[in-house]
């Protein structure tokens, strides 16, 4: 069949439309003869394809006799790479492209009734269009009405005329669900026969010349009056458990464009009987209902809903479902007596059991982390252990909590296609997918992170479903009756062309009511089903409908329908969960991102979205000045009102820093970073630069452990982009939580965590992120972090700097302490004495020190409040013009304004210890970032210009 897609990313390919000419020789022919393939030339035009030395391949597949089980030739290739045993012949006296193959050696099958080609450049790019079809074998037959593979509707009583050709003469024999209902003794090239329909029918039309045969299917439909009744209350879309009856079960569809629906199921040996025809609701005809009755509780059921047009489907909203092509893969460890695939079905398949009993909680009153406090673990857990199951996480639940992390974020477990994937080609959003292990399981360890302190969060990835999804084959375009095919123009959920330009599988339509429905149904399962703490949203560039596929640009901009749907989405969810945790993977435009950080922040809420960093983070680790200002590690930076900036060096979606580190780290004399355990130094100084700055953190897994395998690493060891979800070695299993210099990086984060939870202070919303500014360090490559909170009282840490060196070489690092006195390193609680804020402190390549003062502990000596360094813009918000800057006791200061993205905008130097400093405002509307800095200390202040 013809391909559109490799791996998990959509082609867009240009189309040569029209028929083109070819001739087969000999025609016709068996499946055993030598054929050969002849294109003229001009068919192809080589220029407008871009291809060279006349490199064109074909694409082809073979059907069985019935023109059905479509199987792609072995010597295809992948479609963005055309195996070269696919390139066809170029003869140049002829101008022609050739091909000679035995059909049963080319497509390593016998009983082959058909064949398909179309024709491709080498990386799918050009194709032809439409498929070309040729019948197989010396006696061909045509059904030529009803069409073959056809489904036909016809009442009770009324007569079809059945008619054919044949290129020989050959006898017909017409079969009705398996018994002769007509044959011919006469040999013909043509049949026609009126048969009049009793019943629905699996029809057979077989032509037969000598020994030879050839057959056409088709089938016939009575069409059915369905009742048309109000649903039951208690019934929604989905399975229903009837609370008072463990005895019965109410089942509900949406399924506009289908004239009727069947329950079928172990219940009723998969047959399709009317009794179990579903009803239509009144107030809503496209929603089909049924109560299934005489039950046996704690019995396992599976079923299916088939509709008029022949789709079978499993339930959207199942809780789980089984697989024929995924569960073999499981094992008996991971999912105990998982329940066998029913025998003769095909597709998904959907279970049902009466009477459960509910898990029973632990913990029903967990108090989830501020949303200003997390620290995320974001883990995949095929990658995690090597059992790859819940039960191995629930073991190593102490690993994770002595890191002190308070989040997890999963990648995908809903139900997803084949068991080895990160989980983003989901299928069923509302499934626990099995691959992992049991829903008890998932509970249990879900329970036993809120007893130990830490939240779940799911990534969820709603921009996309693959063609497997009950959503899409429900409405579909199948024209070699495989079950699955692009979407058809009529389906309620999909797009059949991207709206934007990052779109892999089926994209959904987000201002259709019954994909906001869909979401809003799996936010719920989630929530109530399972306690998860909240959701990483994938890909919320994908929620706009004003895009195209090919247009990065509109995909990048503000997009106001977005900004609306999602917005409506965090409504919803939030009314399910007031305090769920909602971020969202968008890495957009600041005016976009700040519509959600800032949305009903008052309220406590606000959504958190995604603040990568790994690039500036991996220059400062591997020791290079050019791009390593990570200060958008500030919210304020983002127009954020409050922290709602996950800031991260590493993700799922990054290059692992140790990676580069290693491969590519800069070096000095006997200083390389290249060198293991330099390597591994410098990442507990990426953590002192990373978890001491406020706001939401996230870390990726085992990172804590210098993992420096390559994102794109096979599993033969080499490295290649189209590896990048490929397995990568577990940590565990190579010892490295063992190895002392590993196990270092884990224990220092884990005290800079410890740090950070157990001082208030860093819940501070006024802090300056100073990385790397080169007019203080012209070599660069020092990172200084202030962090500080006055309302603080007694002795808790009021203010907190952090000093770094990733350079190569040892530097003298002026501190620029707000004040004088004594300074606590909380690394090892040693005291030091400042009696000069800026007498430099020597740093070793790679060194840092995080330093903690209160007033409590300052000498008797120190500079009272109300003499110490300070700030305040006069008449602010301000207006275009003139904007006053009052400043006190700022000892040879220059005030620097940025805006938001860290452009610089001003800079100047104060004469004077104190005053007013007037400047000259020439800025477009908008929020800008003030900053002082001076001998004794800095200061920050929000401006903002009308």
């Amino acid at each position: 069949m013809r391909k559109l897609y490799s791996g998990i990313m959509m082609l867009f390919v240009a189309f040569v439309f029209g028929q083109i000419s070819y001739t087969i020789n000999p025609n016709p022919f068996n499946e055993t003869d030598a054929i050969t393939l002849s294109i003229p030339g001009n068919q192809i035009d080589e220029t407008a394809w871009g291809v060279v030395n006349n490199a064109i391949y074909i694409w082809s597949w073979s059907l069985d006799g019935n023109y059905q089980n479509t199987q792609d030739c072995p010597t295809n290739g992948t479609w963005n790479n055309s195996n070269d045993l696919n390139k066809l012949n170029y003869n140049s006296g002829t101008d022609t492209y050739s091909l000679t193959f035995t059909p049963t050696v080319f497509y390593n099958r016998t009983g082959i009734g058909r064949l398909g080609f179309l024709l491709k450049d080498k990386t799918g790019t050009h194709q032809t269009s439409p498929d070309i079809l040729v019948n197989v074998g010396v006696l061909n037959l045509s059904l030529t009405n009803p069409s073959v593979n056809s489904l036909t509707s016809v009442p009770v009583g009324n007569s079809i005329n059945i008619t054919a050709n044949t290129n020989v003469n050959a006898t017909f024999q017409l079969k009705a669900n398996g018994v002769v209902v007509n044959s011919t003794s006469t040999p013909s090239t043509s049949y026609s026969y009126s048969y009049t329909v009793t019943q629905d029918a699996d029809m057979e039309l077989i032509a037969t010349q000598g020994s030879s045969s050839k057959n056409a299917t088709f089938i016939l439909q009575v069409p059915r009056n369905v009742i048309s009744q109000p649903i039951p209350s208690w019934i929604k879309q989905g399975i229903n458990y009837d609370p008072a009856d463990p005895t019965r079960v109410g089942f509900a569809l949406y399924a506009p464009y289908k004239n009727f629906v069947h329950l079928i199921g172990s219940f009723n040996n998969w047959s399709v009987n009317d009794i179990y025809l579903m009803k239509r609701d009144t107030t809503n005809p496209d929603l089909y209902w049924y109560e299934l009755n005489g039950l046996t509780p704690q019995q396992l059921y599976t079923f299916q809903y088939r509709t008029n047009d022949l789709k079978k489907v499993a339930d959207p909203y199942s809780p789980q479902i089984l697989s024929l092509y995924d569960d073999p893969s499981i094992s008996s460890t991971t999912y105990p007596n998982l329940p066998a695939f029913p025998s003769g079905q095909s597709f998904e398949v959907s279970m049902f059991k009466t009477g459960q009993t509910p898990y029973n909680w632990q913990v029903t009153n967990f108090t989830r982390p501020s949303k200003e406090n997390l620290v995320v673990y974001e883990l995949l857990l095929r990658d995690f252990t090597q059992e790859k199951n819940w039960q191995s996480l629930i073991n190593k639940i102490n690993y994770l909590k002595d890191l002190k992390i308070n989040a997890i974020e999963l990648l995908p477990v809903m139900e997803f296609e084949e068991s080895l994937s990160w989980g983003y080609n989901t299928s069923f959003h509302y499934a626990l997918d099995k691959a992992y292990g049991t829903p008890e399981k998932f509970k249990e360890f879900i329970d036993l992170c809120h007893q130990n302190g830490i939240a779940v969060i799911l990534d969820i990835a709603f921009n996309h479903a693959t063609g497997r999804s009950p959503l899409v084959r429900l409405w579909n375009v199948d024209p070699d009756g495989d079950g699955y095919g692009d979407v058809a123009t009529n389906n309620p959920y999909f797009n059949t062309v991207p709206k934007h330009s990052y779109n892999v599988f089926n994209d959904f339509n987000h201002s259709s009511s019954w994909t906001k429905y869909y979401v809003e149904r799996c936010l719920q399962q989630w929530l109530t089903e399972y306690h998860i703490d909240g959701f990483r949203w994938d890909l919320t560039k994908g929620f706009t409908q004003n895009c195209t596929a090919n247009d990065e640009t509109c995909t990048n901009a503000y997009q106001q329908d977005r900004v609306d749907i999602l917005k409506y989405y965090a409504d919803k969810q939030w009314n399910i969960d007031p305090n769920s945790y909602m971020i969202f993977e968008h890495l957009g435009t600041d005016a976009e991102e700040q519509q959600w950080a800032n949305y009903r922040v008052a309220e406590g809420k606000g959504v958190m979205l995604w603040n990568k960093q790994t690039d500036p983070y991996n220059q400062n680790t591997m020791g290079y000045v050019s791009n390593s200002n990570f200060d958008r590690m500030d919210h304020d930076l983002h127009g954020f009102t409050n922290m709602r900036a996950v800031g991260y060096g590493e993700s799922h979606d990054e290059e692992r820093l140790m990676f580069k580190n290693l491969a590519y780290g800069a070096a000095n004399g006997t200083y390389d970073v290249k060198n293991l355990n330099t390597a591994l130094d410098r990442m507990k100084t990426f953590g002192a630069t990373f978890f001491t700055i406020p706001g939401p953190k996230m870390i990726w897994q085992f990172g804590e452990l210098g993992y420096g395998f390559s994102i794109n690493r096979c599993t033969d060891g080499t490295i290649n982009t189209n590896c990048r979800t490929d397995e990568k070695p577990v940590a565990f299993t190579l010892g490295y939580d063992t190895d002392t210099n590993r196990k270092a990086v884990y224990n220092t984060w884990a005290q800079i965590i410890n740090i950070r939870n157990a001082n208030p202070v860093f819940k501070s919303k006024t802090y300056t992120v100073e990385s790397n500014n080169l007019t203080n360090d012209p070599d660069g490559l020092i990172t200084r972090i202030y962090v500080y909170d006055t309302t603080l009282t007694g002795i808790e840490l009021k203010n907190i700097v952090v000093l770094a060196n990733y350079g190569i070489t040892a530097k003298n690092v002026v501190p620029y302490f707000p004040y004088a006195g004594q300074w606590k390193n909380l690394m090892d609680n040693t005291v030091m004495n400042v009696t000069s804020t800026t007498a430099p402190i020597t740093l070793q390549p790679g060194e840092f020190r995080i330093l903690g003062s209160t007033d409590g502990t300052l000498s008797t000596s120190e500079i009272k409040s109300e003499n110490r360094l300070s700030l305040q813009i006069a008449d602010n918000p301000v207006k275009k013009g003139i904007a006053k800057l009052i400043y006190h006791k700022a000892k040879n200061g220059e005030i620097t304004i940025y805006d938001l993205s860290g452009k610089k905008m001003d800079f100047f130097k104060l004469a004077n210890e104190s005053g007013t400093y007037e400047v000259q405002i020439n800025y477009p509307a908008g929020t800008y970032l003030v900053q002082l800095k001076s001998e004794t200390g800095v200061a920050i202040q929000k401006m903002i210009i009308k």
